[in-house]
């Protein structure tokens, strides 16, 4: 039976930088300040702002990334995320109606808004207009009759006169204002090479800067009426997702690496390696010497190992047990920041020696979705796997595969990518797990038996 739904919002924007991570995450602390269980989710693939929505909530950040997991996992995925939670509050992706590139509506806020049967905020940047918000709100609001605009949230406005000018605008769209929020430098968040710097690098900074987003939301929008809207959410017959759980004998433990070099990691990955029959263990590869006790699997994943590499490359006797244990033929599972940190050197630094091959920062920045498909058998994926993916870093690896590459990438455009090395799979492509449980089974059971 399905169980009753979980009043939803996502909060959209007209185009990125209209202030949707404020909005969304203040709504998250202004909604748990009130002693709400909310659950916070990010459409896209983004690691970054999960780590700012569980600041906000104390629960762990998910995503919803249609092209991932394919559009039919969203409901379940969110239903796994938002169990025993008062209120789901969903940051939308660029704008509205931005998705996957070539690939219509697809991976788009407004796909997840209607997969979830959600209403949607709309943060408008009013920084540089007035009149025309109507305009902009009622073209938003008409081109898709499936996608319902709830409200609007306007940001960045600069005075009594301009909000009145606003509102007065907004009065003939049909769509009511929810929240108008001033300019305020205390919820400015730094940025960098790969947008926001981390939750976990900031440590108090980010404490603070998330407690400024719920008073400024608190303060600013009608958070009655914003709950009021998200209890008006249609009803998801749809069943929570679930991990397949193995039943093995005796658990195996898979070190996972985390702390600030290596903040990226879908929340269902552990989970799906736990109901697999793992303890995951979390490591930090700045400050811990060795591996955790019985390590028989390594999983690597994304994050900024170029901005800690010297401090990277100063803990040698965790460099030299990464390379003891892929030595040993051991399972490793490494994602861009793991795939660098598995190089014999980042930008001029040792790291671990596991691959024959270079790493350097650059200006270039690669980004996008990808479709692939597994050149070889490996720890992860038995040859011909076909698997969608995410491509994001500003880094590049010479060469680029190995002798046996981890993928053979179909789209933007056909190259080999990655390396398969003994029991060592490295590769550039961000994969979310839950569309594919097996990779976590295969994994575990190669762990118990390399």
């Amino acid at each position: 039976m399905v169980s009753p739904s979980v009043p939803r919002l996502v909060v959209a924007a007209p185009s990125s930088g209209s202030g949707k991570t404020t909005v969304a995450t203040g709504l998250m602390a202004a909604f748990a300040a009130r002693g709400l269980a909310v659950s916070p989710h990010k459409v896209g693939p983004d690691y970054i702002d999960p780590g700012y929505h569980a600041l906000a909530t104390g629960r762990v950040g998910r995503n919803l990334d249609a092209y991932l997991c394919g559009p039919d996992l969203i409901g379940p995925l969110f239903r796994h995320g938002a169990r025993g939670c008062d209120l789901a509050v969903v940051e939308g992706v660029m704008g509205l109606f931005d998705g996957a590139a070539g690939e219509g509506e697809l991976a788009s806020t407004a796909q997840v808004a209607k997969l979830l049967r959600a209403p949607v905020v709309l943060v408008v940047d009013a920084s540089s207009q007035s009149r025309s918000v109507a305009a902009l709100v009622h073209g938003f609001a008409s081109w898709d009759p499936e996608v319902r605009i709830g409200g609007v949230i306007l940001n960045k406005v600069a005075s009594d006169r301009h909000e009145e000018l606003l509102r007065e605008a907004l009065d003939s769209a049909g769509v009511p204002v929810l929240g108008v929020l001033r300019r305020a430098a205390q919820v400015d968040t730094p940025s960098r090479h790969l947008g926001l710097v981390p939750a976990a690098e900031r440590h108090t900074d980010a404490v603070e800067a998330v407690a400024a987003m719920g008073a400024q939301v608190a303060a600013g929008c009608d958070l009655d009426a914003l709950l009021a809207l998200a209890r008006g959410a249609g009803h998801l017959a749809c069943d929570a997702w679930r991990p397949p759980a193995e039943t093995p004998d005796g658990r195996t433990v898979v070190a996972m690496a985390g702390g600030p070099a290596f903040t990226f990691s879908y929340a269902e990955h552990a989970e799906l390696l736990t109901a697999a029959g793992a303890d995951v263990v979390p490591f930090d590869p700045l400050r811990d010497a060795c591996l955790p006790d019985g390590t028989a699997g390594l999983v690597i994943g994304g994050g900024f190992p170029e901005v800690y590499a010297a401090e990277l490359s100063a803990n040698e006797p965790l460099r030299k047990a990464v390379a003891d244990l892929a030595a040993s033929g051991a399972p490793v599972a490494a994602e861009c920041a793991g795939l660098l940190y598995l190089c014999r050197e980042l930008d001029g630094l040792p790291m671990c020696g596991v691959l024959d091959a270079t790493a350097r920062m650059t200006e270039r920045l690669t980004l996008g979705y990808r479709d692939a498909v597994a050149v070889g058998d490996s720890a992860l994926a038995a040859a011909g796997t076909r698997t969608r993916a995410h491509e994001f870093h500003r880094t590049v690896v010479e060469p680029g595969a190995g002798a046996a590459p981890a993928w053979g990438v179909r789209t933007p455009a056909r190259r080999l990518e990655g390396f398969v090395q003994g029991g060592v799979h490295a590769s550039y492509l961000h994969t979310h797990w839950a569309a594919a449980p097996d990779v976590a089974r295969r994994f575990v059971e190669r762990c118990r038996t390399s």
